[in-house]
């Protein structure tokens, strides 16, 4: 026999950005004690508003199957002597285990004979397995952060207030959080404050929808976007697609409903980003475009009750609006009437980082260190370059940065062609943070885009150099998400340099602030940024094998590691691939057991299967060279398994560890010379 189980957790205001983790987290912790519990079920599903977090089990078992339980003790001849009598050992096995030693059975396992108890287990019922489990899945769900509450030890998003838990029409009775369960729950805090009785599981979502609760949040959305819809239809415009927005509003809300209000067009004249973010990031409001593709000076707000005078609310909200867009327009003019050299200057007294100074000492930095980049690069736009790295962080002291911190980058874009910089400069500034997430947008321009990796080596470096590596639960400066934007940005712009060479400029130009051993830094950053190339290829389904291949030959240019992988994972499809990595790895392994760089003499190559090889491998060196010149990996390959007949011709006739010293040496000198070669690319030992 079966019934559905429903827990509901009531509770106070929970933050939106908490719910649809804990949707994933419900569900998964649902799992692990149904199935530590034995208790067979069919769907489970979560549904989460901001003041109640819903488990729903459907055809959940009315208890536990019966079972044989066997326990094993220890083997046999330890159990019983010569004569097989039960030994110490066994009686103390049998006492243990509540039964007479004749009782004991012996059982055959891989490991040899044992003995062991079996013992028939009656299934327990599942309202008392739940009445045991539920306080402790409760409070076994994650938050990013919790709280106390009273004098209570339990911890949770926010205070609980109510428990519901039924499985089919039987209350399971527990404590949890200072609170009982039982049957009751609670409508709509505005709308339908009462509580309301739920008699069975099924009856849930339907009874909190009469008590102003759309308790499902999938429900929620889609009610929010046909009201968008309609709105967008009746106003002529389009909203802006915002998916993250859209599932905020989600749950902020128990009752969805959205009205349109609107602002005085003159607000238009303020940057497109001011706007948005001010009705987007502190309102939570839509935004809309015309057909023309321009803002429109209107946003729709989605209310969280169904109002007696909508006209009421919506001079509300136009009215905190005004306030905001006011507090913007006036912190944009004031920063208008600031040279930004101004505001770069005011960065002497803002600390970075307490031991690497200050951030006009970091600007300072990753400027020397841009320009040294961008002689490398693009030379020609060395003096853009040059500007962007000193004015991309002058708007962190604007007036509108420091209320909408949100607009960094951005209201540096703007007040820098306000100032007439040049539109590269310009977009520069803005695009140096760029990427700022996995898959974000990549720099359009070199300006921002070397600019950008010169700042994020100087932090990635200076953090290394004073000891503030990431662990694997810290990264206080994001130094992974900024070690993979460096490698984005070179593959998306082909940028070629190395990156060495630039990490070992930037530990010169911190070396008054570090505590550590320069190589030692240069190394473990080298390490660091290899390690997220590493995860970034291995996400993009390339086998762990083959990129370790070509990590072990060196890490240096980002570009030509990258193409160095993708050509040998295309070259591993071949079908006589698998043979030709015998006959690599067979020279790949005989020469890496050797600590000495043997010298090749060819005239001292004794026997005609050995001179052939020497011979084919003379033909192909200078083709290879050329491939790799040519970043030709594809062909460089290719190139290489020319020598495949040679090789395992000279493996089958010829016997490298011979006695005699000048022979053996010379020809591993010939397998090191091939291996080198093979090198270049990748080792195929790896593989």
């Amino acid at each position: 026999m079966t019934q559905d189980l429903l827990i509901e957790i009531g509770a106070e205001e929970i933050p939106a950005g908490f719910l649809s983790k804990a949707v994933v987290d419900m569900k998964t912790e649902a799992v692990k004690v149904l199935s530590h519990l034995r208790l067979e079920y069919g769907e489970i599903e979560i549904l989460v508003t901001p003041r109640r977090l819903t488990l729903k089990v459907s055809n959940l078992a009315s208890g536990q199957e019966d079972r044989v339980v066997e326990n094993m003790g220890p083997a046999r001849r330890i159990a019983f002597d010569d004569t097989g009598a039960p030994s110490k050992a066994g009686i103390g096995f049998a006492r243990g285990q509540g039964v007479k030693p004749e009782e004991l059975e012996v059982v055959s396992t891989e490991k040899g004979e044992y003995v062991c108890v079996r013992k028939q287990e009656t299934g327990k019922k599942t309202t008392s397995l739940l009445e045991e489990a539920l306080p402790a899945y409760i409070m076994s769900i994650p938050f990013r952060k919790s709280m106390r509450w009273h004098d209570l030890e339990d911890r949770f998003a926010r205070p609980i207030h109510w428990i519901v838990a039924l499985y089919g029409n039987q209350i399971i009775d527990f404590k949890c959080a200072g609170i009982n369960s039982g049957a009751a729950s609670r409508g709509h805090r505005f709308m339908a404050p009462s509580e309301f009785t739920i008699k069975n599981p099924a009856d849930y979502t339907e009874l909190c929808r009469q008590a102003r609760v759309i308790v499902n949040q999938k429900e929620r959305k889609t009610m929010i976007t046909t009201q968008l819809a309609t709105i967008e239809k009746e106003l002529g415009g389009t909203i802006i697609d915002d998916p993250e927005l859209l599932e905020t509003v989600t749950n902020i809300v128990e009752y969805p409903h959205a009205i349109v209000g609107s602002f005085d067009q003159s607000f238009l004249d303020l940057p497109e980003e001011v706007l948005i973010t001010v009705m987007r990031h502190h309102q939570k409001y839509f935004c809309l475009r015309d057909d023309t593709g321009s803002l429109m000076a209107n946003f729709i707000t989605v209310n969280n009750t169904v109002a007696r005078d909508p006209e009421v609310v919506v001079k509300g909200n136009q009215r905190v609006l005004l306030a905001r867009l006011n507090d913007a327009k006036f912190f944009y003019q004031e920063d208008l009437k600031i040279p930004l050299d101004e505001f770069v200057d005011r960065l002497k007294k803002v600390v970075f980082q307490a031991k690497l100074g200050t951030s006009f000492e970091k600007v300072e930095r990753f400027k020397s260190l841009a320009e040294f980049i961008g002689k490398k690069i693009c030379p020609q736009q060395l003096p853009d370059i040059s500007r962007t790295a000193w004015l991309c962080k002058a708007d962190l002291e604007s007036n509108m940065v420091c209320e909408f911190s949100d607009l960094q980058g951005i209201m540096g874009r703007e007040y820098a062609r306000a100032a007439k910089e040049s539109d590269a400069v310009a977009i520069g500034i803005h695009e140096h943070y760029m990427p700022t997430g996995a898959g974000g947008t990549l720099p359009s321009n070199d300006c921002g885009a070397i600019v950008g990796i010169a700042d994020k080596i100087d932090t990635i470096t200076g953090c290394f150099g004073i000891g503030l590596q990431p662990t694997g639960s810290a990264d206080p400066y994001a130094l992974r998400r900024q070690a993979l934007g460096i490698i984005n940005i070179c593959l998306d712009r082909g940028y070629r340099f190395s990156l060495k060479e630039i990490v070992g400029h930037a530990l010169k130009l911190l070396q008054t602030k570090i505590e550590r051993p320069a190589d030692t830094v240069v190394d473990e950053v080298i390490a660091f940024i290899k390690g997220r190339l590493f995860h970034s290829l291995t996400a993009d389904k390339i086998p762990a094998g083959v990129i370790e291949a070509v990590l072990a030959t060196g890490f240096d240019d980002i570009v030509a590691t990258v193409k160095r992988v993708k050509a040998l994972d295309q070259f591993r499809h071949r079908e006589d691939f698998t043979d030709l990595l015998t006959a690599f790895k067979r020279i790949m392994n005989i020469t890496r057991k050797e600590k000495e760089n043997y010298s090749l003499f060819p005239n001292q190559l004794t026997t005609e299967t050995e001179k052939d090889l020497y011979s084919c491998w003379q033909q192909v060196a200078g083709k290879i060279d050329d491939n790799l010149d040519r970043d030709d990996y594809d062909q460089a390959l290719s190139t290489v398994a020319e020598l495949k007949i040679s090789i395992d011709t000279f493996f089958n006739e010829v016997m490298v560890m011979v006695d005699e010293k000048e022979i053996r040496e010379n020809r591993l000198a010939l397998l090191q010379g091939i291996a080198g070669d093979f090198k270049k690319i990748a080792d195929f030992a790896k593989l």
